[in-house]
C-alpha cells in the first residue's frame, strides 16, 4: 500500500501530495497570504544560514511593492468614484437643453416648436415630411421641395394658418416621396437620471430615456 502526506503551507494551501502536486484550498491568493507567506518565512529561516543581503532587500521590496499596489489601486477607486460624480454633473447641464435623437416620433419642446430632420440617400423632388396623430390623421404636412441627397430639416409651430393650436401631443413622422436612410427628432431633456449600480446616466426626455452617447446634436 502506498502511502501519501500532504504538505500545507501558512497560507492553508495544499501544495503536495506524494509525488503530485494538488488542488488549492483557495481558488486565488490574497495580499494577506501572500504577505504572511514572506513574513514565516523569515521567521523560520535557519539563523546558522540566514537570507543574504541580497535576498533580503528583494522581499522587503516585494513587500513594499505589494502594499504600494493596494494603495494605489484604492486611489484609483477614489478617482473613479471622482469621474463617476463628475459625468453626473456634466449629464446635468443638458437639462432644459434639446438633443437631437433618432426617432419617428416628434414631440413639441416648451414653446410648441415639433422639429427633426431626415437624411436623404439621394437627391429628391416633392418629397414631404407629415405629421400623424394617434388616430392616424395627417395633423401637418410639410413640402421638402428639391433636396439634394443629405440632411433635410423641417419644423413646425403647432399652429395651423389662422394661428390657432391644433396640436401639443407627440406626433408620428412619415415621409412621402422618399425613403431616408435616418430619421431623427429633436427631444428636451426634462431631467437625468443616475442609476444606483454606478453605470452611465441617462437623460429623460418626452420621447423616452437616452444616453448621453445618442444625442447626434445638442442645442
Amino acid at each position: 500500500m502506498t502511502t501519501t502526506s500532504t504538505v500545507t503551507d501558512s497560507a492553508g494551501l495544499n501544495v503536495y501530495n506524494g509525488n503530485k502536486t494538488v488542488g488549492t484550498g483557495k481558488s486565488e491568493m490574497g495580499q494577506a497570504d501572500f504577505l504572511r507567506l514572506l513574513t514565516t518565512q523569515m521567521q523560520t529561516q535557519d539563523p546558522f544560514q540566514p537570507v543574504d543581503n541580497a535576498q533580503m532587500v528583494s522581499q522587503m521590496a516585494t513587500i513594499t511593492n505589494s502594499s504600494g499596489i493596494a494603495e494605489m489601486n484604492a486611489n484609483l477607486a477614489a478617482i473613479k468614484s471622482q469621474l463617476g460624480g463628475s459625468r453626473i454633473g456634466d449629464a446635468a447641464s443638458w437639462i432644459g437643453r434639446s438633443m437631437l435623437v433618432q426617432s419617428n416620433i416628434a414631440a413639441p419642446d416648451a414653446n410648441g416648436l415639433y422639429a427633426g430632420q431626415i437624411t436623404l440617400p439621394a437627391a429628391t423632388s416633392g418629397a414631404s415630411v407629415d405629421l400623424v396623430d394617434a388616430s392616424g390623421n395627417v395633423v401637418k404636412s410639410i413640402a421638402l421641395g428639391d433636396r439634394p441627397a443629405g440632411d433635410a430639416s423641417f419644423y413646425w409651430d403647432g399652429k395651423d394658418d389662422s394661428g390657432q393650436t391644433v396640436a401639443s401631443s407627440a406626433l408620428r413622422v412619415q415621409v412621402k416621396g422618399a425613403t431616408p436612410s435616418k430619421v431623427a427628432t429633436w427631444a428636451t431633456v426634462a431631467a437625468v437620471q443616475s442609476p444606483a449600480d454606478g453605470s452611465a446616466s441617462k437623460l429623460i426626455t418626452a420621447l423616452g430615456t437616452y444616453s448621453p452617447s445618442d444625442a447626434l446634436s445638442l442645442s
